[in-house]
Order: C-alpha cells, then structure tokens, then sequence
C-alpha cells in the first residue's frame, strides 16, 4: 500500500519555479523561495507541470515519509506562490495592539505592554487596533508565531476576553448563578 497523500500530484502554479537536484529540493515564487531535503528513498520529479514522489521501496519507513514529504512540498509550492496568513482577534475592553517598528506591542490587562519582533520570514499586519494579521510563507512559521501571540492571554471561557484565531469559537461558561 502506498500512501494516499503521497500518490497525488502536486500541481506547480504559474509563476512557481521548481528545481530538484537529487534529494534537494527548491521553490521560488512571487513570494518568495524555500527548500527541503526530500528523505531517502523518495524520489521526486517534474512531469507535466506536476511534482511527482515515488517511493523506491514499500518498506513501512519509506511509506511513513511519502505522505509526509509530498505535504511538506505542497505547502512549500503554496508558500512561494501565495503565502500563508494567520488572523488573530483580540476581545476585550483596553485591550488592544500597536506597531512598533516591524513589531507589535500589546497592551493586554497586565500591568506591563508586551512588544512582540516577526521571526526570520514572518510579517505582522495590524489592520485595526484590535486584529493582527501574521503573514510568511512558511506554513509551519507562520502558525508557530500566531500561536506565540495567541500565548501571551489565550482566551478565558467567561467573557471571551483575550487573543483568539478569527476562526475560533470559545466555548462559553455561564459564570456563578446569582441570588
């Protein structure tokens, strides 16, 4: 059995560069370039305007890794061509953010402001005092850098208040029944 996810195509969008040199794989696109080392015995190549990975072998190491692999070039190919975005909320009364340089600094309820910098590839984007948008094109950056500001006051299940992913629901608890 080979892997579901490996055996399909990933189709190269116009304006995507694709070079494979051995296990080395690259993409460049208008959002920029990435590139991972495709793991042994998986053999990737260009066929028709797709990217093709075949595993050499049908050991259960080898098949753990196609689906892998072809995921991971997927979301590279997506990366370059149009980039990743995360959108956070932020809910509650003073609670709000500010750019400061290419950071960020939150004023979130503690008696102190946190100043957030974009990691390597990472941009922060603030539509409004009360939305911060991440934006990379690494899949895996982008979401790890969201998920950091999401950190600094996840969101508490009374009043909502706190930082939340746009496409999050909090799931809300009635608070302490009065008289």
């Amino acid at each position: 059995m080979a892997s579901h996810i490996g055996k399909l195509p990933v189709d190269i969008p116009a304006g995507v560069e694709v070079k494979i040199e051995g296990q080395s794989f690259s993409a460049k696109g208008a959002k920029g370039s990435d590139s991972y080392v495709i793991p042994e015995g998986i053999t990737a190549e260009v066929a028709d305007g797709k990217i093709v990975l075949t595993p050499v072998d049908d050991l259960r190491p080898t098949r753990a890794k196609h689906g892998l692999a072809r995921a991971i070039v997927a979301s590279m190919v997506k990366g370059v061509h149009e980039g990743y975005t995360k959108t956070l909320d932020i809910v509650g009364t003073g609670y709000r953010a500010v750019m400061k340089g290419k950071g960020i600094e939150f004023s979130l309820g503690y008696s102190h402001t946190i100043t957030v910098q974009p990691p390597e590839g990472i941009e922060f984007e603030l539509p409004n005092a009360n939305q911060v948008i991440v934006k990379g094109t690494d899949k895996q950056a982008v979401g790890q850098a969201a998920a950091n500001i999401r950190k600094l006051r996840a969101p508490e299940p009374y009043k909502g208040k706190g930082i939340k992913y746009s496409d999050e629901r909090i799931l809300r608890k009635a608070g302490k029944a009065g008289k």
